[in-house]
C-alpha cells in the first residue's frame, strides 16, 4: 500500500525545507515566505499521518484522502527539486561560468526574475491544493503522533496464540524439537544458580516458531522436568502489568483468573506479590511467544520480577522474528529456524490439500503440487496456505491457476502467509518501508550488492540525511543491518565496507504486494502498465514494447536488473526525454547502442545514469555534464569509449564515478573539481601507464582499479587520499605495487601517516605481486578485510601480517606458490573468517586437526580450507 510511505515523504520534505542551505537559497530568490507557509501546512498534516496510516485499512474515505495527499506530496517534491536544480545551476555558474554562460543564463528560462515568477506560481498552486486536502483531516478524528517509534496496528485476536498443538500437525521439526528440549533440560552451571536461562527461537514470519514452541511445550519430558508450565502470547503490547496478569492467568493454579478489563482496579504491588507466590520455589518453563519489544528497560524489569525466588533450572523460551530482540533477551545462542526440506514440504502440502489417502487417487495433481511448492521455499505457513486453497478441488486447471499465479494474486485470509509476513512490514519504521519496497524492482533470487542498492536508494531520495561525520553509505549500512535483524535479508556477507545479500522469495512477494501501486517488475505476464506507476524494471529487454502504452508521465525509475542487451535504447531515451521528464534513475547496463542522444542533458532531475558494459559506444554527448543533479555516473566496461565527455567538473553533485576510456591520461583538472566524489572506479583503460601522480581526492572512500593492462604504478598516500577506506586492484598484469615506494619512504621520514584508514583491500590477478607491498603494514590498526586472489607468483606472507590487530577476514584464493603462513598468525585474535583454496601445499598444511599449521589457526571462528582430494581432482582435470 503505497500510502504508507507518506509519513517518510512528509518528513523528507520538511527536513529539506528546514535545512539552512534551502532557507538561504530561498531568501536569495525571494521565495522564503512561500516555502515557510508550505512547510507549516506539511507539518500539520504530518502530525496525523501515522494515525491515518494505521486506520485506513477499513475506511475507504480515509484511503482516498491519503491518495489525494500522496499526489500533492509528489508534486511538492517536484517543485522543490526544480528549486534545487536552479540553485545548483547558480553555484555552477559562480564556480565555472564564463561571460558567455552568464549571458545565456540571463536570456534563458533560468533567469532569476523569470524563475522567481514561475516558482512562486508553482509553490502557490501546491500550497493551495495541500491546504484544501489538509482541511479534511478533521473529518477522520485523527490523533497527533509526531514521532514514528513504529506504532503498530492492534493485533487481531485471531493472531493470539495458545499452547495446544497436535503432534501429527507438525512435520519436519523433530530435529529442532530435540535441540530445544536439550537446551531446556540442561542444568545451569551451578545447581544453586537462580539466574534464568532464556532460549530464543528466531525466523521470518510463517516458518513455524510458535508451532515448534508448542511442540516442545507439550512434550512429556518437559512435563517431568518442570513443575509449572506457562504460555503467554506477548504480541505487540509489552505492558508489564498486562504481562504479569497473563502469566498469573496462564499458570495452572486454583485461583480464579484475573480479568484483563479489571486491570486498572488491581494494585501493582498486589499483582507482583501474587506472581511471586505462584512462582516461588517452582522450577518453571515460561514461553513468551511472538515478542516484538526491543526496549531493554522493559525486558529487564519483567525478568527481574520473574526470577525473584524461583527454583534453579527455570527456563524462558522466546519466539521472535527479530535478531536484535533475541540477542537482547537470550542467555544462549539463538536457535535459528530453517526452511523445511522439499520432502517435508510435500508431506505438509498433501496433508492440507487432501483428505487422508486421497492424494493416491490424484497423482497428476500431486505432480502439479510439487511445482506449486517452488513458490513456498520451505516456509510451512506458505505450504499450508496454498494447500488449503486447493482442498477438495480436483480440476487440474484450478491447481494450474495457483501454480501459474504469484502468491499476491491469490485469495488471502487473515491467517495466510502474506498477512503474516505483512505484520513484519507493519513493524518497520517509516524510513525503512520505502527502502524495503524497492527490492520489488529486482527479480527473485537476485544477489544484491550494497553499492547498487545504495545508489538506487540515494538517487530516489529515500535515505535520511547523514548526521555529522556520517556518509550516505553509513546510513545504508544502518538500514541493511536493521533489515537483517528483522529477518528480511538472508545469505548476508559483511565485507567490511560493502555487503552482499539475498531476500527470501516470499519476502520478495511481500515487497511486490506492499508496493504494487508504485513499482512494477515487467515480465511476460504483464500486459498493461498502470498509469500511476513510478518505478519500472524490465526483467528482459523484449518486454519493453508493452511499457509505453501507459499514460503515466510520473515515471522516476527505468532499469534493467538483468541487463539491457538488445533493447532499443535510442527509442527509449527519446521517450524518457519527451515523456518522463521527472526521471531520477536510468540504468541501461549491458545495452548495445552505438550513440546516445544529446537530449539526455534535458533530464535535469536524473541522479543515476549507467550504461555499464556497453561494448559499442565510442562517445558520450557532452550534454550529459549539464545534469547538475547527477550523483552516480557509470560507464565502466565501455571498452570502445574513446574519451570521457568534456565538462565533468560541472557535475557538482557527483558522488560516484565509474569509467573506462582509451585516453592515456585522465582529465584530472575536471575530476579533481568533483569535491563530493566518494567512489571512483577505473577499469578496462588499457592505455594508461600511471594514474593519480600527485592528484588530490579529499573525499574519496572507495577506489577500484581493474583490467588496466599497461598500468605500471599506482601512487597512493594519505596526503592525496586522506579518507580512503576500500581499495580493490584487479587484473593489472604489469602493475608493481612497490614502484612508488621511494616517494612513500621519503614521506614517511617526514612523519606523514600512510593510508591509515584502509579497512578493505583486495589484490586479484596481479602476476607482479611476489610479496605484499610494504606500505600495507601501515594500515595495521584499521584493516578489517584482506583478500589475495589469483596472484600466481605470490610466494610468502610477511611476518608483519600478524600485527593486523583488527583483521576480521582473510581470503587466500588461487595462489599456488604460497606454501606457508606467518609464524605468529595466532596473534590475529580478531580474525573470524579464514578461507583458503587453490593453494595446494598450503591447504594440505592447514587441514583441520592434522595439518602442521592447524594449531596456528584453530582459534579462528570460521575456517574454510579446501580439501586435498578436491585439489587433486582439479589437478587431474
Amino acid at each position: 500500500m503505497a500510502e504508507l510511505f507518506l509519513f517518510s515523504i512528509a518528513e523528507s520534505l520538511i527536513t529539506k525545507l528546514a535545512s539552512h542551505a534551502f532557507q538561504e537559497a530561498s531568501r536569495v530568490v525571494g521565495l522564503y515566505d512561500h516555502l515557510r507557509d508550505l512547510k507549516k501546512t506539511l507539518s500539520l498534516v504530518k502530525a496525523v499521518l501515522l494515525d491515518a496510516e494505521q486506520k485506513q485499512e477499513h475506511n475507504h474515505e480515509l484511503q482516498e484522502w491519503l491518495r489525494q495527499l500522496k499526489s500533492v506530496f509528489y508534486d511538492a517534491q517536484n517543485v522543490l527539486d526544480e528549486f534545487e536544480c536552479q540553485t545548483l545551476r547558480k553555484q555552477l555558474l559562480k564556480a565555472h561560468g564564463t561571460i558567455k554562460d552568464e549571458v545565456s543564463h540571463f536570456f534563458s528560462s533560468s533567469n532569476p526574475l523569470v524563475f522567481r515568477s514561475k516558482m512562486a506560481q508553482q509553490i502557490k498552486d501546491v500550497s493551495k491544493r495541500l491546504d484544501k486536502v489538509a482541511a479534511d483531516r478533521h473529518k477522520f478524528g485523527l490523533r497527533i503522533i509526531d514521532v514514528d517509534t513504529r506504532v503498530v496496528h492492534s493485533r487481531d485476536t485471531s493472531r493470539m496464540t495458545h499452547s495446544r498443538v497436535s503432534d501429527s500437525d507438525v512435520i519436519g521439526r523433530e530435529h529442532d524439537k530435540e535441540k530445544i528440549i536439550e537446551l531446556l533440560m540442561q542444568q545451569n552451571p551451578n545447581d544453586d544458580d537462580k539466574s534464568l536461562s532464556v532460549i530464543p527461537i528466531v525466523g521470518i514470519g510463517g516458518l513455524g516458531k510458535t508451532t515448534l514452541a508448542k511442540f516442545v511445550f507439550n512434550d512429556k519430558r518437559i512435563d517431568k522436568c518442570f513443575s509449572l508450565k506457562i504460555w503467554v502470547c506477548v504480541s505487540d503490547d509489552f505492558d508489564i502489568n498486562k504481562l504479569i496478569i497473563k502469566i498469573i492467568n496462564s499458570a495452572n493454579v486454583a485461583d480464579a483468573p484475573l480479568p484483563q478489563q479489571n486491570l486498572n482496579l488491581v494494585d501493582l504491588e498486589q499483582l507482583q506479590n501474587r506472581l511471586r507466590n505462584i512462582l516461588a520455589g517452582q522450577k518453571f518453563l515460561l514461553v513468551l511467544d511472538d515478542v516484538w519489544n526491543d526496549d531493554r528497560v522493559k525486558w529487564v524489569e519483567l525478568r527481574n520480577l520473574i526470577q525473584e525466588g524461583v527454583a534453579a533450572g527455570s527456563k524462558i523460551l522466546v519466539t521472535t522474528r527479530i535478531d536484535s530482540i533475541a540477542s537482547m533477551m537470550g542467555t544462549v545462542t539463538s536457535h535459528k529456524l530453517q526452511s523445511l526440506s522439499q520432502d517435508n514440504s510435500l508431506s505438509l502440502f498433501v496433508k492440507w490439500a487432501f483428505k487422508e489417502g486421497e492424494e493416491e487417487k490424484h497423482p497428476h495433481l500431486v505432480n502439479i503440487g510439487k511445482e506449486i511448492l517452488n513458490k513456498c521455499k520451505g516456509v510451512p505457513l506458505a505450504v499450508r496456505t496454498l494447500g488449503s486453497l486447493l482442498f477438495s478441488k480436483f480440476e487440474a486447471k484450478e491447481w494450474e491457476y495457483v501454480r501459474d499465479n504469484e502468491i499476491w494474486n491469490l485469495p488471502q485470509k487473515k491467517d495466510h502467509i502474506l498477512p503474516s509476513l505483512k505484520l513484519s512490514y507493519d513493524f518497520l519504521p517509516s524510513y525503512l518501508r520505502q527502502c524495503f519496497a524497492l527490492f520489488s524492482l529486482y527479480p527473485k533470487d537476485y544477489k544484491f550488492h550494497s553499492f547498487e542498492i545504495s545508489r538506487l536508494w540515494g538517487a530516489l531520495g529515500v535515505l535520511a540525511s547523514p548526521r555529522k561525520n556520517e556518509t550516505p553509505e553509513d546510513v545504508v549500512k544502518q538500514y541493511l543491518v536493521e533489515l537483517l535483524s528483522r529477518s528480511f535479508l538472508q545469505d548476508f556477507i559483511d565485507g567490511g565496507t560493502f555487503y552482499q545479500f539475498k531476500i527470501h522469495d516470499l519476502v520478495h512477494d511481500l515487497a511486490v504486494f506492499v508496493t504494487k501501486e508504485e513499482c512494477l517488475l515487467i515480465n511476460s505476464h504483464i500486459q498493461n502498465i498502470p498509469e500511476n506507476i513510478w518505478h519500472l524494471s524490465f526483467a528482459e529487454y523484449n518486454f519493453i514494447g508493452n511499457s509505453f502504452t501507459s499514460k503515466s508521465v510520473a515515471v522516476r525509475t527505468i532499469m534493467f536488473p538483468n541487463g539491457a542487451e538488445g533493447a532499443n535504447v535510442e527509442a527509449l531515451l527519446n521517450t524518457c526525454v519527451s515523456k518522463f521528464k521527472l526521471l531520477r534513475v536510468l540504468d541501461l547496463s549491458d545495452s548495445t547502442c552505438k550513440t546516445l542522444s544529446r537530449s539526455i542533458g534535458k533530464l535535469k532531475h536524473l541522479r543515476y545514469f549507467s550504461i555499464q558494459n556497453n561494448r559499442n559506444i565510442k562517445r558520450l554527448p557532452n550534454s550529459i555534464c549539464k545534469i547538475q543533479n547527477l550523483q552516480f555516473l557509470n560507464v565502466l566496461g565501455c571498452k570502445e569509449l574513446e574519451a570521457l565527455p568534456k565538462g565533468l567538473r560541472k557535475l557538482i553533485s557527483l558522488r560516484s564515478l565509474d569509467i573506462s576510456t582509451k585516453q592515456p591520461v585522465l582529465p584530472y583538472s575536471e575530476i579533481t573539481n568533483l569535491i563530493s566524489l566518494a567512489q571512483l572506479s577505473i577499469g578496462s583503460s588499457h592505455n594508461m601507464e600511471s594514474i593519480f601522480g600527485g592528484v588530490k581526492f579529499p573525499a574519496l572512500k572507495t577506489l577500484y582499479v581493474g583490467d588496466c593492462h599497461s598500468l605500471k604504478s599506482l601512487p597512493l598516500d594519505v596526503t592525496n587520499f586522506p579518507e580512503l577506506e576500500t581499495l580493490f586492484v584487479q587484473d593489472c598484469v604489469n602493475l608493481d605495487l612497490e614502484l612508488w615506494k621511494d616517494d612513500h619512504e621519503e614521506q614517511n621520514l617526514n612523519g606523514l601517516p600512510q593510508l591509515v584508514k584502509l579497512k578493505y583491500v583486495v589484490f586479484r590477478g596481479l602476476p607482479q605481486l611476489v610479496a605484499l607491498p610494504q606500505w600495507l603494514q601501515e594500515t595495521a590498526n584499521f584493516l578489517q578485510t584482506l583478500g589475495i586472489k589469483n596472484c600466481d607468483n605470490l610466494e610468502m606472507l610477511p611476518e608483519w601480517l600478524s600485527t593486523m590487530t583488527n583483521l576480521k577476514v582473510l581470503l587466500i584464493f588461487d595462489c599456488p606458490k604460497l606454501i606457508s603462513l606467518p609464524d605468529n598468525i595466532h596473534h590475529l585474535t580478531a580474525l573470524e573468517h579464514l578461507h583458503i583454496r587453490g593453494c595446494p601445499e598450503l591447504c594440505k598444511k592447514c587441514q583441520p586437526h592434522v595439518g602442521e599449521f592447524w594449531s596456528k589457526i584453530s582459534h579462528i571462528k570460521h575456517v574454510f580450507i579446501e580439501e586435498p582430494e578436491k585439489l587433486e581432482e582439479e589437478e587431474d582435470e
